[in-house]
């Protein structure tokens, strides 16, 4: 299939490249390569089919599908609380943010004001998964170019974040934490959570210095990233990036400040909880290293924003108090009255459980990876009847042909890994 380069198409990351498109499209030398799913840079889930002619990218072919596992479709089948399982493990680079995703999202379709506890419980959370993210994914850009000692100690921070996710839930991986209206337990001891958070956080600002200094001068990854995969703000607009990529392309956009909610941005009525003060991190070059210095910037405001909350947790209970018929009750309850019972078996055993609204609704959060939101269509049953997931990565992923024809092979490994595609999300 001939290639043809279209004028309002043009590239902006070098010129010399466009002229050689130009001048080599006919020549009959164009070969195909697959690169994946075996490949190790794409971790045996996505295929790209590239046309080459020698070692210049003429044509770039993303397929995906080699991970599909129904995700959305399962939501039809379970209750507002037991889909929280599927949906973190969608973005399994940050379960925890999926959590918190998905039930903001369920409680607006409920129109369910959280506590000022469980706010602030959530932002802490869900910025530690933020940092969970980025850290694997410059420690897995690095690894992709050949620096494995950057790997290992962006990778090895995470475990202290796993031991927080252990805290508060019992699971490390998938915590399934949150539940409507609140979260699934509240903290066994405030302290210890205080004392493995802050940890957590001195772990991953030394790895991040540790990275930062082996990668931000280094020759190498300097010039395999600079100047690559360049998207310009208009095509990111065009492209409806959000998050990282989009940021690293001028467009100052986070749902944090846009659109607030927990304990996100300032001079907002937080019913009581603390908000937080941070910055959006923005480059223009719109290149592979724009993209990786936003995300450790981003580890660093989500460092600051934790700070800020870890010594002001306020008191009281994690779950609304505003229906007590939409989350489960006390133990002590559940034993000790009729009422309690009652309700813990309409909402666990019963095809009962909460009557939602007849409507539709979307909310959105910011992921690590950019906008990440629900679309729920409820028909007053006790489950969805339609869910629709606006999953980043799939959008950022749809950029790979733009960003990676006209450059080297060896380019494409730098890109994948800056886009950070999970191919969870991706497939659904």
């Amino acid at each position: 299939m001939p290639f043809t380069l279209r004028p309002d198409e043009g590239y902006d990351v070098d010129i010399e490249k466009v002229d050689y498109l130009s001048k080599h499209i006919d020549t009959g030398e164009r070969w195909v390569l697959n690169f994946g799913p075996q490949h190790p840079a794409t971790h045996t889930t996505l295929r790209v089919v590239l046309e080459l002619d020698g070692e210049r990218v003429v044509r770039c072919t993303p397929h995906i599908g080699y991970l599909h596992s129904g995700f959305e479709k399962l939501a039809e089948h379970m209750d507002y609380n037991q889909y929280v399982t599927i949906v973190s493990r969608m973005d399994y680079l940050s379960p925890i943010c999926n959590d918190i995703a998905w039930h903001h999202s369920v409680e607006h379709l409920f129109d369910v004001e959280i506590t000022p506890r469980c706010k602030v419980l959530r932002t802490i959370m869900f910025e530690l998964g933020r940092i969970q993210n980025h850290m694997l994914c410059v420690a897995a850009a690095g690894l992709d170019l050949g620096a494995i000692t950057a790997f290992l100690l962006g990778f090895n921070c995470r475990e202290s974040i796993y031991d927080v996710c252990d805290y508060v839930s019992g699971q490390r991986f998938h915590p399934d934490w949150t539940r409507v209206g609140g979260l699934m337990q509240d903290l066994i001891d405030e302290d210890m959570f205080k004392r493995l958070v802050k940890r957590a956080l001195e772990d991953s600002r030394k790895a991040l210095g540790d990275v930062e200094g082996l990668l931000n001068r280094n020759r190498i990854f300097m010039d395999r990233t600079q100047g690559i995969g360049v998207l310009t703000k208009a095509e990111a607009i065009s492209w409806s990036l959000t998050g990282p990529l989009a940021r690293a392309s001028g467009i100052v956009r986070d749902v944090r400040k846009d659109k607030p909610y927990l304990c996100y941005a300032d001079n907002w009525d937080n019913n009581g909880a603390p908000a937080v003060k941070f910055q959006v991190p923005v480059m223009t070059e719109g290149d592979t290293y724009a993209r990786y210095v936003i995300r450790c910037e981003e580890v660093k405001q989500s460092i600051k924003i934790i700070e800020q909350l870890i010594d002001n947790i306020p008191a009281g209970p994690v779950d609304t108090l505003a229906d007590g018929k939409m989350v489960k009750p006390d133990k002590s309850q559940v034993y000790g009255s009729i009422e309690g019972l009652i309700q813990h078996f309409e909402l666990i055993m019963s095809n009962r459980g909460w009557k939602a609204p007849i409507a539709e609704a979307y909310s959105c959060v910011e992921s690590p990876n950019g906008e990440l939101g629900y679309y729920i269509v409820a028909d007053g049953g006790p489950r969805p009847w339609r869910v629709k997931v606006r999953p980043p990565v799939f959008i950022n992923y749809s950029t790979m042909a733009k960003m990676t024809e006209g450059h080297m092979v060896s380019d494409v490994v730098a890109i994948l890994g800056s886009i950070n595609v999970v191919a969870a999300e991706l497939d659904r």
